[in-house]
């Protein structure tokens, strides 16, 4: 798309490793912001630890190298702060306030300054010092009790690191918020994105159901939550894998006529609550059918009938899925291979590619920063 890119112009100092600050700011600078990574002397844990992660979520960034514990590379950083327009930073709490780069100090000298700080639990509250990881956070926020079988254990098997992401998106929401707010005020504000508190928001429709159920006198378990008639994965006669969402009566109906299923045709089980109490028996007469022919044969029939499906993508079919490429969703850049933005904008063209060095553009960005003093 023609135009300027929606961010353009905006300066964001990005002082966060490994996953949901830089997929943060990541997509920031897709959306047009310049982002200079600042890298302590050995550089973002996730360049050793996790490349292709890397990668993915540095994209399109600027790298510069200070040692924050040194005088004059934290008088850098402050020069830098002083004409920056956003913050983000992972450290665990107090680590900022030691280094004499907490929000108080660069607030002093910069009073339209967005800090955004991103941790496991938050600055505040008897956790806020835990170490953790993705796992610790679900925990916690609640997502892990309901995840995996409806009657089994807690399980934590997205495949996706979603505590992590979902403090991302907040960080970007309340940075963009916080902006928009600094366009009225003239003053820009703290920002403590907890991954914890942003996973537990996320977990705030499956509480809803057991709230209500609370309100009305019955214990909802996990399989209330989780059970669903006609929903599920179901392997085909040719090894693939496709997914079905019958939920609603009418989807429901069109799945018995489109598989010939038998045994279901009672009106009663119109009713919601009434397939749900028959989920087993329903898995059980639709799974043979499923695996009785091939993929291709059931997404044709499904797509006819107009019941919800889709395929079993692995990694590896993201980029050949004829739907994703028709969106541009995989996109290459070089020789790689990238998940692009998922929404068009104006002024956004292709994904960034550039993945940068550490230190690559000490030069430029200090050299900018003493030309301006």
């Amino acid at each position: 798309m023609t135009g300027t890119a929606p961010l353009s112009g905006l300066r964001i100092l990005d002082l966060t490793e490994l996953l949901p600050g830089p997929y943060a700011t990541q997509q920031l600078a897709e959306m047009g912001a310049e982002v200079i990574k600042v890298e302590r002397p050995a550089g973002d844990a996730a360049r050793a630890m996790f490349p292709g992660l890397f990668a993915a979520v540095n994209r399109g960034k600027k790298s510069i190298v200070l040692n924050l514990k040194a005088e004059a590379d934290r008088a850098a950083f402050l020069g830098l702060a002083k004409r920056a327009d956003v913050v983000i930073e992972g450290y665990r709490p107090g680590v900022t306030a030691r280094l004499g780069i907490d929000y108080e100090t660069l607030c002093a000298i910069n009073p339209g300054l967005v800090y955004c700080s991103v941790s496991g639990y938050g600055q505040t509250g008897p956790a806020r010092d835990w170490p953790g990881h993705d796992l610790n956070y679900a925990a916690m926020a609640g997502a892990a009790a309901i995840s995996g079988a409806p009657d089994g254990p807690p399980d934590y098997t997205t495949g996706v690191p979603i505590g992590d992401l979902s403090a991302a998106m907040y960080a970007i929401i309340t940075i963009l918020a916080a902006l928009r707010a600094r366009d009225a005020t003239g003053r820009g504000q703290y920002l403590d994105v907890a991954i914890t508190d942003a996973l537990a928001s996320w977990v705030a429709p499956r509480y809803g159901v057991w709230d209500a159920g609370r309100r009305a006198g019955r214990e909802v378990t996990k399989a209330d939550i989780l059970r669903r008639a006609a929903y599920g994965i179901f392997e085909t006669a040719d090894g693939k894998y496709i997914t079905i969402g019958a939920i609603e009566t009418h989807f429901f109906r069109r799945l018995i006529r489109a598989t010939g299923m038998t045994g279901f045709d009672d009106p009663a089980l119109d009713d919601f609550a009434a397939r749900t109490a028959r989920t087993d028996d329903i898995r059980a007469a639709l799974t043979p059918l499923i695996a009785a022919r091939p993929y291709a044969l059931w997404a044709q029939v499904f797509e006819a009938e107009d019941v919800p499906f889709a395929p079993v993508n692995a990694l590896d079919d993201l980029a050949r899925d004829p739907h994703l490429k028709s969106r541009g969703v995989v996109r290459a850049v070089g020789e790689a291979q990238v998940i692009a933005f998922p929404v068009p904008m104006a002024g956004m063209g292709e994904p960034a590619g550039h993945v940068p060095a550490v230190g690559e553009h000490q030069a430029e960005i200090l050299g900018q920063a003493q030309e301006t003093e």
